[in-house]
């Protein structure tokens, strides 16, 4: 790389250090322990589809125009997300953590980033089968106001539910999938009974505490986009929010080594990242 290739380099890096800087003071928002490269690469992105030229640019309008300030925070988040993403993860809860479960009179559940939804809604479907729902409360908590938005409402692509209906029923489904949903030209809309006793709320695991004491904490595929001190926070937060013996799921590419609580947890099987709270 040349020098000025170098200087403009270093510049640019000054300057998102500067905007997640001005983010947080303006509005609580504290991406700066997330993934350097990662979000780059998103504001970079964002700075292209506002049509400007500098990053710098991007932090004024994002500081000053909230339309702008509610996309940037859609772009920064991210969104991959499936119902009964990773199968088994799903049959291995239906068996494992459901049976736990059903011995307490209530069960107060937490989705931590729970992004569009679609974790939220495959587990009211899997605990509405197993005859648990109605014990149930289950927050669904993001960042960002779009994206659950779009969770309250439960439309999703109709082309997604060939996929999602194999998911289903390699997590252990055993009724029509198209039971909990009602197709409406190229979208379908899940059922209302799987959002009754749902909670969507902001929160954001950078800054905000604890709010409850839970059975079940569901983080997953979130963690893998913070930086290591940021991931140590929030392991400490998601550890004092859950209550002992309760479970923990994280996605199939995150892991509880090396994190402040790993010796705190027994893992309930080979293969699936969910954890038993045992200390």
């Amino acid at each position: 790389m040349s020098r000025v290739a170098t200087e403009a380099n270093d510049l640019e890096d000054i300057e998102i250090g500067l905007l997640l800087e001005g983010l947080y003071r303006a509005y609580g928002f504290d991406f700066r322990e997330y993934s350097r490269a990662s979000i780059k690469r998103r504001i970079l992105e964002m700075m292209r589809a506002e049509k400007l030229g500098t990053v710098s640019a991007l932090q004024e309008r994002v500081l000053h125009d909230a339309t702008c300030l509610e996309r940037f925070l859609l772009g920064l988040s991210v969104h991959a997300t499936a119902m009964f993403r990773d199968p088994s993860f799903y049959l291995t809860f239906r068996r494992k953590v459901v049976p736990l479960l059903k011995t307490y009179p209530t069960v107060q559940i937490w989705v931590a980033g729970c992004s569009t939804g679609e974790e939220v809604y495959s587990l009211a479907i899997l605990l509405q089968e197993e005859r648990l729902y109605k014990r149930c409360r289950i927050y669904a908590t993001d960042i960002s106001r779009a994206v659950l938005r779009k969770a309250r409402d439960g439309i999703f692509p109709l082309a997604a539910m060939r996929e999602y209906t194999n998911n289903y029923h390699q997590a252990g489904g055993a009724n029509e999938f198209s039971d909990y949903y009602t197709a409406q030209y190229d979208s379908v809309i899940f059922s209302t009974a799987l959002k009754s006793n749902v909670v969507f709320s902001e929160h954001n695991l950078a800054t905000d505490g604890s709010f409850n004491e839970f059975q079940v904490i569901l983080c997953r595929n979130v963690m893998i986009y913070f930086n290591k001190d940021l991931q140590a926070r929030v392991h400490n937060l998601l550890y004092d929010s859950l209550s002992m013996f309760g479970v923990f799921g994280l996605g199939n590419k995150e892991s509880l080594k090396f994190t402040p609580r790993a010796a705190f947890y027994e893992h309930l099987n080979d293969k699936d990242k969910l954890f038993r709270k045992v200390m």
